[in-house]
């Protein structure tokens, strides 16, 4: 009875996870700033790692732990990497904006 209960457990956990993740797929779609969708698709992989963890419980591949490893690394420098995007384009126009506003008096 027990490992019924398990698997059901953490298929449920996989269906939650599915859900959460459309969620935050329609938040990165939608916006409505970039930081949300930044945010949005940082969550999107970090559900997608426990996901990965659950499935290795579930179908006892230990190998699986490993992968979700690897993922969260590379979701990791991804993420660094358009924040930094974001970053320099953010103050590129900040710095447009104020030679505007310099030439305008």
């Amino acid at each position: 009875m027990t490992g019924k209960v398990r698997e059901l457990f953490l298929t449920g956990v996989l269906i939650v996870l599915g859900i959460l993740c459309f969620f935050c797929l329609v938040r990165s779609v939608r916006g409505p700033k970039l930081a949300d969708r930044i945010m949005a698709v940082n969550m999107i992989g970090t559900m997608t790692m426990m996901s990965i963890a659950v499935l290795t419980v579930k179908l006892g591949e230990g190998f699986l732990a490993d992968v979700a490893l690897i993922y969260a690394m590379i979701s990791f420098l991804a993420v660094v990497v358009v924040s930094k995007v974001y970053m320099g384009v953010h103050k590129e126009e900040s710095e447009a904006q104020k030679k505007e506003g310099d030439e305008g008096k």
